[in-house]
């Protein structure tokens, strides 16, 4: 998670894109929660691999993430986008024993057990266009027989999503230190995909975990969508996705909604599929498909497809704004 989530500015200018809030809680968090439910095991160790500009405050922000899982959090830094191979390296002393990675901008609904005599589980979708993605070939025993990225003819619709289940972390640390010492590059980065082909070209057996949901949170418009599918799914878990403690006057919440703590509505209608972080207050407003983080202000407003960040300040007619942190339109 060390990108810098330039397609999703101005909200990345200030937190990290796996720290922006989907229902409630950061991307990040709702990832390794639902990565912990697949593999089914207790998890040891959570390394977070970021840029070191990212700040002390999220440091603490991801160990506090892992210790709620039980788990002991790692922050390990890559400061030079030199790839996907080179990054996972960057945590390299904690590729032992069986090792889950994860491309931390992605969130996936799935249910199935993960296949822990296979030496991989590498997590698909089945997509309708399968040439924007890198995609597996798989043979009659369901196994993984080939990578191909962006197939400009059909090869396959099973699309990988960015995460991988390795049975051996040991195995993966060498087929990437290989990569590294002889310099295997293309266009200038170290790419994963070069040691899983390695591997199985060793004999390694790999498999898909299909998931039934996966959700992108690349740019504004599809974290907003994101936000409003999660909402759909924790509302249809029972999940309680509403403080006890708002203050309603006058006002209309239409579920599913996430309306966090000191929330105060006055003569509104929230949703649906409306997250309102902590703090946040809104006055004379209809607020239908949005986001919105903690402690914000908003007035006078009409809004759809809205993404708004923390302490910003809203008064005015407009409907499908992208704000940030510290922001005033009035």
């Amino acid at each position: 998670m060390a990108g810098r989530g330039s397609r999703l500015r101005p909200h990345t200018l200030t937190v990290p894109k796996p720290l922006i809030p989907i229902a409630g809680k950061p991307i990040v968090h709702r990832l390794v929660e639902d990565i912990a439910g697949v593999i089914n095991q207790e998890i040891e160790e959570i390394a977070f691999i970021i840029h070191k500009d990212f700040g002390k405050q999220v440091e603490k922000d991801l160990i506090a993430i892992a210790e709620k899982l039980g788990a002991k959090g790692v922050i390990c830094y890559q400061n030079e986008a030199l790839g996907t191979a080179h990054a996972i390296m960057c945590a390299k002393e904690s590729l032992s024993g069986p090792v889950v990675v994860a491309y931390a901008d992605t969130l996936f609904r799935a249910d199935f057990t993960l296949d822990q005599d296979a030496d991989s589980v590498i997590w698909v979708k089945q997509v309708e266009d399968p040439s924007a993605f890198g995609v597996v070939q798989l043979n009659d025993k369901n196994e993984i027989v080939d990578f191909v990225e962006k197939p400009a003819t059909f090869v396959s619709d099973l699309a990988i999503i960015g995460i991988y289940y390795f049975k051996s972390g040991e195995t993966l640390r060498n087929e990437l230190q290989y990569l590294l010492d002889n310099d295997v590059v293309k266009g200038g980065e170290y790419q994963l995909t070069d040691a899983l082909e390695n591997m199985k070209q060793n004999g390694l057996r790999f498999v898909p975990g299909k998931v039934d949901e996966w959700m992108d949170c690349g740019n504004k418009n599809v974290t907003v969508d994101t936000n409003s599918r999660m909402l759909g799914f924790l509302h249809n878990d029972g999940e309680h996705l509403v403080d006890y403690d708002v203050k309603l006057e006058n006002s209309t919440i239409i579920p599913p909604c996430f309306i966090g703590k000191d929330v105060i509505l006055i003569n509104s209608t929230v949703g649906p599929n409306v997250s309102l972080g902590n703090g946040t207050h809104v006055q004379n407003a209809t607020i239908k498909n949005s986001l919105v983080q903690n402690h914000s202000k908003i007035k006078n407003a009409n809004l759809d497809n809205a993404m708004i960040g923390s302490h910003a300040s809203f008064d005015g007619n407009f409907t499908s704004i992208s704000i940030g942190d510290y922001s005033v339109l009035e």
